[in-house]
């Protein structure tokens, strides 16, 4: 069952990303696009789904389980530091420069789109090259 629940909860949330127009590069470098041909629709995209995230993660704080029984788990994490603004830095810049991040890509490469394809693999392996990195780094600190 909970694996059904995690099926139907992606085609919602893959079904959104469609609709709003997250999965088209074009209407997503439109948005980033601040000192040209802007396209502010997303704000309201982005406005909703902080709007709705921000209620369920309070709301979430306060339960020890899922709505269907699984055990809750969030970050723990609050600290601001060197490696979450260079992780957020270096996402935004893919996401400025290939106008995908990786929820609208994986449902763009599902539909066929071969730069969705190609983004996911060097997303991938950037994935790999990270780990291989801090596997490193640990390793001789």
């Amino acid at each position: 069952m909970l694996i059904f629940n995690a099926l139907l909860a992606g085609l919602i949330f893959s079904t959104g990303l469609i609709v709003s127009g997250m999965a088209n590069p074009a209407k997503v470098l439109g948005f980033l696009d601040i000192a040209g041909n802007w396209d502010p629709s997303l704000v309201f995209v982005m406005a909703g789904a902080i709007a709705i995230g921000s209620v369920s993660f309070a709301i979430a704080r306060r339960l020890k389980h899922s709505l269907f029984g699984a055990p809750m788990s969030l970050p723990g994490a609050t600290r601001i530091d060197r490696r979450l603004l260079a992780g957020s830095a270096m996402f935004g810049a893919g996401w400025g420069l290939a106008g995908f991040c990786p929820g609208p890509a994986l449902v763009s490469a599902g539909s066929g789109e071969f730069k969705a394809m190609l983004f996911v693999v060097a997303m991938l392996w950037g994935m790999k090259i990270f780990s291989l990195a801090e596997q490193r780094f640990t390793q001789t600190n």
